[in-house]
């Protein structure tokens, strides 16, 4: 499985991010995460950045939407209640890992 975090420059959510990660690969040593900069919108076309912080695994961002376009813009995401937070829970972010592996 290939992680890779994608961030604009001084992200203000990177490290809400990183910190919720790391917890969510507690108990997977090892685990290598990719960290790119993206800083123009051909650049977030390409890298399938839908704003930052965007996690890819295997190249693909399992919190957009189907139809999310490319984006620059700070990113938040929903947790639980629909309230906006700087990164998705651990809960969620190991769902979505755990959804890959088996993938």
């Amino acid at each position: 499985m290939e992680l890779t975090l994608l961030t604009v420059p001084a992200c203000p959510n990177a490290a809400a991010f990183e910190e919720q990660l790391a917890a969510a690969l507690a108990g997977h040593p090892g685990t290598v995460i990719r960290r790119q900069e993206i800083t123009d919108e051909q650049q977030a076309a390409t890298a399938g950045m839908h704003g930052s912080p965007t996690l890819l695994i295997d190249g693909t961002d399992p919190f957009a939407g189907p139809d999310q376009p490319p984006s620059l813009s700070c990113r938040l995401y929903r947790d639980e209640a629909g309230r906006p937070r700087r990164a998705p829970s651990v809960t969620a972010l190991r769902q979505v890992l755990e959804a890959a592996r088996h993938d």
